[in-house]
């Protein structure tokens, strides 16, 4: 039988070009949810899309109840030069660094036990923050804190910075036949 430990700082990385990135860094809210952690999701990129997060009303009920707390702040404009986007890319800049300064300022706060840094790497490799700003944020993590940091395209420094980092892979997708994003699975 394994041991394992109360929560203790800790960086996780979603990356890679499959889906689910999102998906898993709310499943690790979930359980940490579930053990009356508060969690709070800062979202880059992601703007005027409603996805389904946005909308949850959260209760666990397992033998003893316990009932922590989330919370959802979107940052992000929306996609960068993509699907429509006219912005000027300094307005995703300015977002962007808005978020960070945001998460840093939580962070220290002490009023999270989990942190979500939703599409961060995407805003990263979209240059829309410099990786050396956000590693330095990253090294702020003190004990008893979980960050997950989300997005395709982690650099190569923030997942050597992290403790566990998962690649997902695609091997099918149903976009790849010209099929729409479908509620409640990709939003």
């Amino acid at each position: 039988m394994g041991s394992y430990a109360l929560i203790t700082s800790m960086i996780i990385v979603f990356t890679g070009n499959g889906k689910g990135k999102t998906t898993a860094a709310l499943g690790q809210a979930v359980r940490a949810l579930g053990r009356g952690k508060r969690v709070l999701m800062i979202q880059w990129i992601k703007g005027p899309w409603k996805s389904g997060e946005e909308f949850a009303d959260i209760t666990t009920k397992a033998g003893e109840t316990t009932k922590g707390e989330f919370l959802l702040i979107k940052k992000g404009l929306g996609f960068v030069g993509i699907l429509g986007d006219t912005l000027p890319r300094e307005k995703h800049e300015q977002a962007a660094y808005a978020a960070l300064q945001l998460f840093e300022s939580e962070l220290s706060s002490g009023k999270w036990d989990m942190i979500l840094l939703d599409e961060i790497n995407v805003a990263m490799s979209l240059k829309l923050l410099k990786v050396a700003d956000v590693l330095k944020a990253i090294k702020k993590v003190s004990l008893e804190k979980l960050v997950v940091l989300t997005g395709r395209g982690a650099p190569t420094s923030i997942v050597k910075a992290a403790d566990l980092a998962t690649e997902m892979r695609e091997l099918k997708h149903p976009f790849t036949k010209g099929k729409l994003a479908k509620i409640s699975v990709e939003f």
